[in-house]
C-alpha cells in the first residue's frame, strides 16, 4: 500500500485529483494507493475557506477506483483540532494559507500509518512514485529535498515541505510535530511550517532534488511542483501556474510530458456538471 497524504480546501481540488492521477498512470506497480485528505472550514478567515465537498469526496473516489479497485480515500475534517493547537497562532497569515498548517497535525490524527508520503496540491509526478515512496527513512523522522531558492538565500540545507516523505512511527517517538505546532504559536516566521519543521527535526534525510523539482522538468524528475517561480524575460517577474491551468502549462512551460493526464483530466471536468447531480443522487 501506498500512502499518501494531502492537505488543503475544495478549491485545491483539482490540485488532488491531477495529482492522484498522475501518480497513478506513471506507475509500473499494481499496488494500491491509500490516499488521505486532511480538509477544514476556516471561513472565519476567508469565506473560500470551505472543506472539501461532499460531491468532491465521492467524485475522487469514483476516479481512483478506475485505476484500481483497491485504491481507497480517507477524508478528515481537522477544523476542530486546528482551532484547538494553531486557531489564532502568529502564523494563521502563513505565506500561502493557514492550509500550510494541518499537515503537522498528522500525529494526533487517528489512522495515519507509519510511513506516508504528503504532497502539495500543485505536485504532479513524472516517473513511478515508487522511486520516491520506497526510500528507507527508517532511522530519520522523514526525508526531503532542498528548497529550490531557499537553498540559494537562506542556507544550502533548507528544505521545502511541499514534499515530505513522513516517518510517522519516528516522529511520535521525538515528539516532532509538537514541537514544530508550539514553534508556531510561539513566533511568526516568514515560511512558516517549513521553518518550523526544519527547527523541530532532529534527524532528517536530503534528497536530490529531481524528487521535488520546483523549477525544472528534466527527464529524471520524479516529481515537478508548480510552485511560484522567477522568471527573467522578458523582464524579471513570478508566475504561479498549478498544473490544473492547462492552456497556461503548455504556453508558459511548453510542457507536453503530463497531456495523457491532463487530457483525461479535462475530459472528466467536462462531465462534473452531469456527474455530480447522479453522485448526489445516490446518497
Amino acid at each position: 500500500m501506498v500512502n499518501v497524504l494531502f492537505c488543503g480546501n475544495d478549491g485545491v481540488f483539482d490540485g488532488f485529483l491531477t495529482c492522484a492521477m498522475s501518480m497513478m498512470k506513471r506507475t509500473a506497480s499494481t499496488e494500491p494507493f491509500s490516499f488521505h485528505i486532511f480538509t477544514m472550514s476556516l471561513t472565519r478567515l476567508n469565506p473560500k475557506y470551505t472543506s472539501m465537498s461532499e460531491d468532491h469526496i465521492k467524485l475522487f473516489d469514483m476516479i481512483i477506483k478506475r485505476y484500481n479497485p483497491k485504491n481507497t480515500v480517507t477524508v478528515t475534517d481537522v477544523t476542530e483540532l486546528y482551532e484547538k493547537e494553531l486557531g489564532g497562532c502568529p502564523n494563521e497569515g502563513a505565506y500561502c494559507s493557514p492550509y500550510t498548517l494541518i499537515r503537522l497535525l498528522a500525529d494526533l490524527v487517528k489512522g495515519i500509518p507509519n510511513k506516508i508520503l504528503y504532497l502539495d496540491a500543485d505536485i504532479m509526478f513524472n516517473r513511478d512514485p515508487h522511486l520516491l515512496y520506497d526510500i528507507d527513512i527508517s532511522d530519520v523522522e522523514f526525508a526531503a529535498a532542498r528548497d529550490h531558492y531557499g537553498k540559494y538565500l537562506l542556507y544550502p540545507n533548507y528544505v521545502n515541505a511541499g514534499v515530505l516523505l513522513l516517518n510517522m512511527a519516528q516522529i511520535r517517538r521525538t515528539g516532532m510535530l509538537d514541537i514544530a505546532r508550539s514553534e508556531l504559536r510561539r513566533k511568526k516566521f516568514l515560511f512558516a511550517d517549513q521553518t518550523a519543521l526544519i527547527h523541530s527535526a532532529t534527524k532528517k534525510k536530503l534528497l536530490p532534488q529531481r524528487f521535488n523539482d520546483q523549477k525544472f522538468l528534466h527527464k529524471h524528475t520524479v516529481v515537478r511542483h508548480f510552485s511560484k517561480r522567477l522568471f527573467w524575460l522578458p523582464y524579471p517577474h513570478t508566475e504561479n501556474i498549478k498544473q490544473w491551468q492547462v492552456d497556461e502549462v503548455h504556453k508558459i512551460f511548453k510542457y507536453h510530458q503530463f497531456d495523457d493526464i491532463l487530457e483525461e483530466y479535462s475530459e472528466l471536468t467536462k462531465e462534473k456538471t452531469e456527474t455530480m447531480p447522479a453522485l448526489r443522487g445516490s446518497d
